[in-house]
């Protein structure tokens, strides 16, 4: 169904007003969207489509970590000469296909409660959700000063006249598809936008927790309890924003609402732009999105990532000041019990909590459970719990219905 959806999506992209391919038969869609889809993956693993000639986008979203990042770095490093510093976390492409078009009021349609509520600013792409389709996505790093680096779609369009795919670009989408700089560029990110929906790749589904729902696959003991303190509203109650049951149409669980939140997560000096003091990085109210930046109610806000493979990553949080997935969880447990434990002095020995958002925005900050508590108070979460919650976080991690298959290919 992704596929078929795809194809009809995908063969009637326009350009500059001209349907690039229309009344086509199901099996030539289909064929389309599977040329589109082995051109976006070759665009994908590309280096000279980037400055240095030496970044692509694989470089960063690595089919190894669930497309995400290879290392443990907070931001990675790109333009022209590999050194310039992000300012954010990448994130994993995978599971992005259910994520809503942006809104500022979202009202969840499966909700089984009372469907009038309004569950604020909801979906997009990015940390701030600050576009909605994966071809505008796939633009931003291109463009980006410290990432790929190009100044303009005249010199992406330049490289990719250059590269071996060239003339299947051509054929895809018109022997003048370099004519035009903004064409060229529309032609490499729909390809992106193919290959980032294929569903073999990037949705897979395939992790214990599924092989679980679907009844093929038993949780240990330590993996049940951590799945019932991830949804005990009065333990983690992380369910709450990274839904973990399967929709009414039996869709598997994304693992985020796609909401934007303010956690309020402590500084990293190891971005290089919070060496200034009076940088902050605000999500939703800039600096990289300008259209709500008058908003501050929205300031500090941040998507709520999928979970799925988060056990593979080595960065937590969009300042991936966080570098253990135990860690990420016990400070939801203990940021307002311990604040000590995650934010540095002042000078009178006292937590400098929430240091990364200036005081004027702290009213956004989330203090829903398990952010209910003072310090002093016993955190909602026991060591024992966090361990749990740790251990079934690591059954959302894909390959394990494969893994099952190898073992055992006649069952």
């Amino acid at each position: 169904m992704k596929l078929a959806r795809v194809a009809i999506i995908l063969v009637v992209t326009a350009f500059g007003g001209q349907v690039v391919a229309q009344g086509l038969s199901r099996a030539a869609a289909y064929r389309r969207a599977a040329d589109l889809t082995a051109l976006g993956r070759e665009i994908f693993f590309d280096p000279s489509l980037s400055a240095s000639g030496r970044l692509a986008c694989t470089s960063c979203h690595n089919p190894a970590f669930a497309y995400g990042p290879p290392n443990d770095l907070p931001v990675q490093l790109g333009g022209p000469a590999l050194n310039q510093s992000g300012i954010r976390a990448v994130p994993s492409l995978m599971y992005l296909n259910a994520a809503p078009q942006f809104a500022e009021h979202y009202f969840e349609s499966d909700d089984e409660g009372d469907e009038s509520i309004d569950n604020g600013p909801t979906g997009g792409l990015t940390w701030d959700g600050r576009v909605d389709r994966g071809r505008d996505q796939a633009r931003l790093p291109l463009l980006s000063p410290y990432e790929m680096a190009n100044a303009t779609s005249a010199d992406v369009a330049t490289h990719a006249a250059q590269a071996s795919y060239a003339p299947r670009l051509r054929v895809l989408f018109g022997d003048d598809v370099f004519r035009d700089p903004e064409r060229a560029m529309q032609a490499l990110t729909v390809a992106l936008e193919a290959f980032e929906e294929d569903p073999a790749t990037f949705y897979p589904y395939s992790s214990k927790y599924d092989a679980y729902l679907a009844g093929k696959a038993v949780l240990s003991p330590q993996e049940a309890r951590g799945l019932q303190a991830f949804r005990d509203p009065t333990k983690g109650n992380c369910s709450h924003c990274h839904v973990s049951e399967r929709a009414r149409d039996g869709t598997p669980p994304q693992f985020t609402d796609y909401g934007l939140v303010a956690i309020g997560v402590p500084r990293n000096p190891a971005i290089a732009a919070n060496a200034d003091p009076s940088y902050y990085d605000l999500g939703l109210c800039g600096p990289l999105r300008t259209d709500l930046r008058n908003h501050s109610e929205y300031c500090g806000r941040f998507l709520t990532p999928t979970l799925r493979n988060v056990a593979i990553r080595h960065t937590f949080f969009h300042n991936g000041v966080a570098h253990n997935l135990r860690d990420a969880v016990a400070f939801y447990a203990t940021r307002d019990t311990d604040p000590a434990r995650w934010y540095p002095r002042n000078t009178d020995g006292s937590a400098s909590r929430f240091d990364d958002l200036p005081a004027t925005y702290w009213q956004n900050i989330n203090n829903e459970p398990p952010f209910d508590r003072h310090p002093g108070n016993p955190p909602a979460l026991s060591e024992q719990e966090i361990d749990d919650i740790t251990a079934f976080l690591r059954t959302l991690t894909d390959g394990y219905s494969d893994l099952r298959r190898r073992q055992d290919p006649g069952g």
